[in-house]
């Protein structure tokens, strides 16, 4: 979100497979959680822009998961790709058509 934010973006819809955080996020509770991380999500949902939030669920989000597994030597460090990574592609075609013909998102706007 901070990248989203500092690029100027006035729009951003982040997919997550976690319905409760997203939930807990839109629903105000985020502000008093225990958890710091939480908080900031909220604090950042609160700057004047618009963010959506995506139900996507864990087998129809292949293409971050395979990022995820990719990247894993690079913790703490941002990774940008201006295109898809080449080894994504297939997963990235597979994502969309779950996605659009299988009915496996929530949209919940904050």
């Amino acid at each position: 979100m901070k990248l989203a934010w500092l690029k100027g973006f006035k729009q951003v819809e982040i997919n997550y497979d976690n319905a409760m955080l997203i939930n807990t996020i839109c629903n105000g509770f985020a502000s008093i959680s225990n958890i710091a991380e939480v908080r900031i999500i909220h604090e950042w949902c609160n700057k004047d822009w618009k963010v959506k939030f995506k139900h996507v669920l864990r087998g129809s989000n292949k293409v971050a998961d395979c990022l995820v597994k990719a990247a894993i030597e690079k913790l703490n460090q941002v990774v940008l790709f201006s295109v898809p990574p080449q080894y994504v592609i297939r997963l990235l075609e597979d994502d969309t058509y779950d996605s659009l013909y299988e009915g496996t998102t929530i949209s919940i706007h904050s």
